[in-house]
């Protein structure tokens, strides 16, 4: 009876459990074939016709996959990203102008700076928001700096409305400092629909501190986004469209993309 019982389970076939088809990678097929060269290259090494049948040459088979399976493979590393930094006008220091109402130019810098600092971000930089004063300002190293800043709430007359901009032209490179003007110029001025005011621009903007104390291989420009007697409606309104319109100014810049205007203005 036992051997019946032993006859008709060894008649039974029991399926096979189902497996997932395995997935095809490039990375493990290299490794295998780089392990099955190691293996190939022992064996030819190692072989002679007195122990082509002997147990030692199967040790050694053992032996060299193994090493060939311990053997490190080098993992690719991503390339660093381009730093861009951006001071917050006023951040850390002082308020900036401040308008009859107590809204403050260090406010609406702020909120602009954030913004940038998103999308920048977004787009896949390193981005160190930092205050007026920064102590990292000094020796900093970036593909660019950007100072957002405000004119005054004072009125004057209608005339005083639109958007500033000077860049650091001391630098070991004053034509990437031209380039990021004429970056700036024109693609906050074509996001915004404000214009250029050129003849306002101070010596507080092209002697601006920062330019003194970043590293001479960083572009640096510092734009003064409105006027926030005429202009603040938009200011306040439109923060995102103000910051895009800078930051379509630092893509430009970086991806060296033409530009319609080259600004030129003097104090």
């Amino acid at each position: 009876m036992s051997d019946e019982i032993l006859n008709d389970s060894a008649e039974r076939e029991i399926p096979p459990s189902p497996r997932r088809p395995a997935r095809f990678s490039i990375w493990h097929a290299v490794q295998t074939l780089a392990g099955m060269a190691i293996v190939i290259a022992t064996l030819f090494t190692m072989w002679t016709p007195a122990n082509f049948f002997s147990n030692n040459l199967l040790d050694e088979m053992m032996r060299a996959a193994k090493a060939a399976q311990a053997t490190p493979y080098p993992t690719l590393t991503p390339s660093p990203r381009l730093r861009i930094g951006i001071v917050s006008g006023h951040m850390g220091h002082d308020s900036g102008a401040v308008c009859p109402d107590g809204l403050t130019e260090s406010e609406v810098n702020y909120q602009i700076a954030r913004s940038l600092q998103t999308m920048l971000k977004a787009d896949g930089f390193e981005v160190d928001l930092l205050d007026e004063f920064d102590a990292r300002l000094l020796k900093l190293q970036a593909m660019a700096l950007i100072s957002i800043h405000n004119d005054s709430c004072i009125y004057q007359n209608d005339e005083l409305s639109g958007f500033k901009v000077a860049a650091a032209t001391e630098g070991k490179t004053p034509e990437s400092a031209r380039k990021l003007t004429a970056c700036l110029v024109d693609r906050y001025g074509k996001d915004t629909g404000l214009r250029f005011h050129p003849n306002t621009i101070t010596r507080d903007m092209t002697e601006y501190h920062a330019f003194g104390e970043i590293d001479p291989s960083t572009t640096a420009a510092i734009i003064e986004t409105g006027f926030l007697a005429t202009d603040r409606k938009f200011l306040l309104e439109n923060t995102d469209t103000v910051a895009k319109g800078i930051r379509d100014g630092v893509l430009c810049f970086v991806r060296n993309e033409p530009v319609s205007i080259t600004p030129t203005a003097k104090p």
